[in-house]
C-alpha cells in the first residue's frame, strides 16, 4: 500500500455525517489536473452545487472553484455526506467529461470534511474559501475571481 492508499483511507475513518450541520469540503481533481481553468467546466460545477441546494439536499453557503480543487461550505439537509459526494462527482465527472471529450477519473477518490461547529468557525471557513484564489497569487481581491459562490452579502 503507497503512503497515498494509505492517507485516502485515513480520511474514511470514523467519518460520521449529521444531517443539519455545516460541513467545509475540499476535493481535487485526479492527479490536480487544472480541469476547472475552463469556466464551463468551473460553471457545471457552481451549477451543480446550487441545484443540489435548490432540491433540499444542502444549504449552500459559500463555494470556490479553484483550477484544481474546490471548497465549498454547506449545510447537510438531505442524503448522508457520503451519499451526497458520490452524486455529485459522478455528474459532475460525466459533464466534464463529456465537454473534454474524455474519459477516467475526473476526482481523487477521497474528500476531505470538516464538521462546523461554531457560527465563528462557520465565517472563518467561508472567508478561507473565498480568499482561497488570493492565497494562490491568482487574484488581488475574491471579487475578481470569477468562480465562486456566497450566500451571505460579502
Amino acid at each position: 500500500m503507497t503512503n497515498r492508499e494509505a492517507h485516502q483511507r485515513n480520511l474514511r475513518k470514523g467519518r460520521f455525517s449529521q444531517l443539519g450541520y455545516a460541513y467545509f469540503i475540499t476535493t481535487s481533481t485526479k492527479t490536480r489536473l487544472p480541469l476547472f481553468s475552463d469556466p464551463i467546466a468551473s460553471k457545471i460545477i457552481l451549477d451543480s452545487l446550487r441545484w443540489l441546494n435548490e432540491q433540499g439536499k444542502i444549504e449552500l453557503v459559500a463555494a470556490m472553484v479553484m483550477p484544481d480543487h474546490i471548497h465549498f461550505v454547506a449545510r447537510l439537509q438531505n442524503p448522508a455526506l457520503p451519499s451526497l459526494m458520490h452524486s455529485f462527482k459522478s455528474y459532475t465527472s460525466n459533464k466534464i467529461n463529456d465537454l473534454f471529450r474524455r474519459e477516467g477519473s475526473l476526482w481523487e477518490p477521497q474528500y476531505y470534511d470538516h464538521a462546523i461547529r461554531t457560527d465563528d468557525e462557520l465565517l472563518d471557513r467561508v472567508n478561507y474559501c473565498l480568499q482561497n484564489p488570493v492565497r494562490r497569487g491568482l487574484v488581488e481581491h475574491f471579487k475578481e475571481y470569477p468562480h465562486w459562490y456566497c450566500a451571505y452579502e460579502v
